[in-house]
Order: C-alpha cells, then sequence, then structure tokens
C-alpha cells in the first residue's frame, strides 16, 4: 500500500495507540465522577447515570457513521472533528448543574466525539497498514494502548479530582483530549492505492452484505453482552465499593487494576486469535468473564478480593475488541473494516446503555446490585454459546485491477 515514508505501519500503530490512549483513557474516567458530582449537585445516581448511559447510546450510534466517513475520506477527518467535540464536551460538563445539561454534555457531545476517535475509526487504519497474518495482532498490541490509558488516566483523574476539585478536573481533562489532535497526521491515507487494490464494492452493498450474514449478526449479539458487562463494571463498580465501605480510593485503584491487567489482556487475546479459530476464542472469553464475576460475588468483599477481581477482569476486559475487528476482517475484508466494526460496536453500545441504565434502574428499586450482578453472569453465558455458530469462512473477493 503506498504511504508517506514516514508513515510506517509502525508510526500508525503507535500514533493509533497514542490516540486510544487519551480518547479511551479520558472516558474511563467518568466512574469517579458519579459519587462527588451526586453529592455536591444533589443528584439521584439514575440522574448521572442517565447521562452516561446516553452518552455510550450515542457512542454506538454514530461510530457506524463516523466509521463510513473515516473510510471514505481517512480517519484524520473524523479524528479532527471528533476531538474538538469532546473537548466542548468535557467543558461543558464542567458547568452542568441540572441532569439534562449534565445530559447534553456528558452524553450526547462526548458520546459523539469519543465515537470520532475511538476503537472502530484508528483500527480502520491499523487494518489496512497490515498483512492479515499480522493483522489481529496490531489490533491487540493497539488494544493494550487503550487499556494503558485506563491504567494511566485513572490515578491522573483521581489526583485532579482531589487536588483542585472535579468542576476543573473536568476542565484539565478537556485540554488533554486535545493531544489527539497532531497525532491524526500519522493516519493519512493514500485512497487512490487503496482503490486499486480492493475490489469494487459500495457502503450500501457492503451493509447489505455484512446484515444479511447470519456470523454477523451472532458476532454482534454477542458484543452487545460486552458493553452489558463491561459498561456495568466502569461505572457503577466504585459505588459499589463505597457501598461495601470501602474507600474512594480502592475503586480507582480496582479500575486502574483493570487497565493495567487490560494491557497484558489485549496483548494474549490479540495473539491468541492470530493463531486460533477467533469465534471460539470469543466464546471462552466470555464464559470465563462469568466464571470471575460468579467468583467475586460469592466471596466477602475485601479489599484483596477487590483488587484480584480488578486483575482478572482486566484480563478479560477488552480482549473482545481486536479479536471481533479480527473476524469482521478475516471475513469480509479490510475496505469497509471502520464501517462493519463501527455497527458492532453500536451493539456494544446499546449494550453499554443498558448496562449502566438498568444497575442505576435495579440499585435505586431494591437498594443494590446483586439482581444486576446475576444478570450480567447470565447474560456472559449466552455470549459465550451464540459464538459458537458463527460462519467464519472468508469471502472472496477478486482484486481490483489497474486500469
Amino acid at each position: 500500500m503506498m504511504r508517506s515514508n514516514w508513515r510506517t505501519p509502525l508510526v500508525v500503530l503507535v500514533c493509533s495507540g497514542a490516540i486510544l490512549t487519551l480518547s479511551l483513557g479520558v472516558r474511563h474516567n467518568f466512574g469517579l465522577y458519579l459519587q462527588p458530582m451526586t453529592v455536591d449537585l444533589d443528584w439521584t445516581r439514575q440522574t448521572f447515570a442517565f447521562a452516561i448511559a446516553i452518552q455510550n447510546l450515542l457512542y454506538g450510534l454514530a461510530t457506524p457513521f463516523a466509521g463510513m466517513i473515516a473510510d471514505k475520506y481517512g480517519p484524520p477527518r473524523v479524528l479532527i472533528a471528533g476531538t474538538l467535540i469532546y473537548a466542548l464536551g468535557l467543558a461543558l460538563m464542567s458547568f452542568s448543574t441540572t441532569g439534562w445539561e449534565f445530559t447534553l454534555s456528558a452524553g450526547l457531545l462526548v458520546g459523539i466525539g469519543v465515537a470520532c476517535s475511538g476503537f472502530s475509526i484508528v483500527y480502520g487504519a491499523i487494518g489496512r497498514a497490515y498483512p492479515p497474518e499480522k493483522r489481529t495482532m496490531a489490533l491487540g498490541v493497539a488494544g493494550t494502548a487503550g487499556s494503558f490509558g485506563q491504567f494511566i488516566m485513572l490515578p491522573y483523574g483521581q489526583t485532579l479530582i482531589n487536588l483542585i476539585g472535579w468542576q476543573q478536573a473536568l476542565l484539565i481533562l478537556a485540554v488533554t483530549v486535545l493531544l489527539i489532535l497532531p497525532l491524526s497526521a500519522a493516519l493519512v491515507e493514500d485512497k487512490q492505492a487503496q482503490a486499486a487494490q480492493f475490489h469494487r464494492q459500495s457502503i450500501p452493498e457492503a451493509l447489505r452484505e455484512a446484515l444479511g450474514h447470519s456470523g454477523y449478526v451472532l458476532l454482534c449479539s454477542g458484543y452487545l453482552v460486552c458493553g452489558f458487562q463491561l459498561m456495568f463494571i466502569s461505572v457503577h463498580f466504585p459505588a459499589y465499593l463505597i457501598d461495601q465501605r470501602m474507600t474512594p480510593e480502592t475503586g480507582m485503584a480496582a479500575l486502574a487494576l483493570i487497565g493495567l491487567f487490560n494491557i497484558f489482556g489485549s496483548y494474549f487475546w490479540g495473539w491468541l486469535g492470530n493463531r486460533r479459530t477467533k469465534k471460539y476464542v470469543l466464546s471462552v472469553l466470555y464464559f470465563t468473564r462469568a466464571v470471575a464475576i460468579t467468583i467475586f460475588i460469592a466471596l466477602p468483599v475485601t479489599p484483596l478480593s477487590v483488587y484480584l477481581f480488578g486483575a482478572t477482569i482486566g484480563f478479560l476486559w477488552l480482549g473482545t475488541v481486536p479479536v471481533t475487528n479480527g473476524l469482521i476482517a478475516h471475513i469480509f475484508g479490510v475496505k469497509y473494516l471502520s464501517t462493519l466494526g463501527g455497527i458492532a460496536f453500536l451493539f456494544h453500545q446499546v449494550g453499554s446503555f443498558l448496562g449502566v441504565w438498568i444497575a442505576a434502574y435495579l440499585f435505586d428499586s431494591t437498594g443494590s446490585y446483586n439482581l444486576m450482578w446475576l444478570l450480567t453472569i447470565a447474560m456472559g453465558v449466552l455470549a459465550a454459546l451464540i459464538n459458537l455458530p458463527i460462519n467464519d469462512r472468508q469471502i472472496v473477493r477478486p482484486v481490483a485491477k489497474p486500469a
């Protein structure tokens, strides 16, 4: 694939990883704000959780459209626009005093901003930069960068809250995400060279093909469960631990451990997906998550059990992302990887919306998260089962011939 000399696959991978570190690292801070904001502003947890649930839903809804634009015009344009929207949303979160203001800033603006700077956008660039035999591994390496962002940005965010308060901390985070802007220059692609390589197919044709493929529908359905589990834990776990008489620092440390072990997990699952049948790798991952959650809620909650759970669930955290995108690329090719990966991610974010909101509803209704933990386990087992019958045969396409 033709590209400027300095935009080698390694440079694309490193800059993509840095973008995910910033974009996803900042996003994972929001669970730290639930307790201080609801107390200071006299909100219920549903008020806060609804806005974050809307964020996850908008993140999912906007991702396919952002992916289509990135596939057609290149990732940098999407990254620049999305980063500016992301920073604006964070800044307006700082000044929110009502639930509607918070939903507009944290929900609408941040949701769109993250969609334009998340996995699907950079994964399309990485997928086109690397050959098939190295692709899933490269996606896994980029996933570790997003995990590293969670690991370093959570202590960063908690320190800001402790030192200057949650309002000023949000303004600092708004400035932090602007570092994505210069990094986006590395993802410029030669669209004319790509047109000579790829099979002629329009975006509507690619969508009809994928949505009519039973394996793709099953894969997306399993991805919904992934979002349900992850965002429930991301947003509600710190508050759950406070309810169990743990300190806020314990919750922060647990989330940081999730990010730390996610670094190893994303690499491992990406490596495994490169060497084993991807649908079976996904099934094992989902089932192992369900087992880990079952063991955690069956034992007394202590700092040790919290840290062990954080490490274990972190190892299983984002391993689904490189394997899912790798499977999509294997079946359908990489020309519209951002688009098809974005639609799969829409399912993921519908699950995220449900996970955040249902957890808050069940807590406010019952006074505990017990029912939510049980539901999370059951859905993990379901996801493990529905990945097994996926038709993962590669669709063979003729390579476009130069004129």
